[in-house]
C-alpha cells in the first residue's frame, strides 16, 4: 500500500483548502512511490523520501491513542533527535495542522531527556550508536518512537520505516507500544508491513 492510498484508507476529514493541498501532495506520492502512471499525476514532481516519511509521521499522530491521564499540553510535538534528515519537509507538513485541538509543532532535540513532552519521536540514523540508551531514557514515557535505522523494532523501537519495492512502508513492534500505554488503531496496523510481538518474535498479520 502506498502512502497516498494510506491517506484515502484512513478517511481524513479536513477543511477544503487543506484537503486540496494534501490531495495534490498525495497524488505525487502515488505516482512516484506506487508505480502508477497517468497524465495528471505523472506531471507532479517526485517527492523526496523524507517528504513521504514526514507525511507518515503526521498520519501516525492521528491514528495512535495516548493515555488519557497525561498532563495537558498546548501543542502536539513531533520531535526529531539527531541529524535532521527532513529539512523543511516536516515543518511544511505540520504547518497549520492540529490534532485534538492542539497545534502540531516540529521540534529538534538532543537527548532522550528532552523527549518528555514529545508525542512522536523520530530518532535519526545518526544516533545508531546510542539507540539503546535513548530508548531506555524514554521507556517509561508515552512517546511513540519512530526511526528508519535497521533493526530499530528489534531493539525495542515502536515503528520502523522500511523500503519495499521503492515504496516507504513501516513495521510495528506492538509489544513496545503496549508497554508505553499507546493504542494503535486497526486502520494503522492494516497498512503496516509487519506487526511484531517482540517478546515472542512472532509476526502478527492484522
Amino acid at each position: 500500500m502506498t502512502p497516498a492510498f494510506t491517506f484515502v484508507a484512513f478517511g481524513f476529514s479536513r477543511p477544503a483548502a487543506a484537503l486540496r493541498r494534501r490531495l495534490a501532495l498525495f497524488a505525487a506520492l502515488l505516482a512516484a512511490w506506487g508505480g502508477v502512471c497517468h497524465s495528471a499525476a505523472a506531471q507532479q514532481p517526485k517527492p523526496e523520501e523524507y517528504q513521504v516519511k514526514a507525511v507518515y509521521l503526521y498520519n501516525f499522530g492521528r491514528f495512535v491513542e495516548w493515555p488519557a491521564n497525561l498532563p495537558p499540553q498546548e501543542t502536539f510535538d513531533i520531535c526529531v533527535m539527531g541529524r535532521d534528515p527532513f529539512g523543511s519537509f516536516l515543518d511544511a507538513t505540520l504547518a497549520g495542522e492540529s490534532i485534538n485541538s492542539r497545534k502540531l509543532a516540529a521540534k529538534r532535540i538532543g537527548s532522550g531527556r528532552d523527549a518528555a513532552n514529545c508525542k512522536i519521536l523520530f530518532i535519526s540514523a545518526s544516533e545508531n550508536g546510542r539507540i539503546k540508551d535513548i530508548l531506555a531514557a524514554v521507556e517509561k514515557t508515552a512517546v511513540l518512537t519512530v526511526s528508519d535505522m535497521p533493526g530499530f523494532t528489534s531493539n525495542g523501537g515502536m515503528i520502523q520505516f522500511v523500503l519495499r519495492d521503492n515504496k516507504v512502508r513501516f513495521e510495528v513492534n506492538l509489544t513496545a507500544t503496549d508497554k508505553a500505554g499507546l493504542t494503535l488503531s486497526s486502520q494503522l496496523l492494516k497498512v503496516a508491513t509487519d506487526v511484531r510481538k517482540e517478546s515472542s518474535g512472532e509476526t502478527v498479520k492484522p
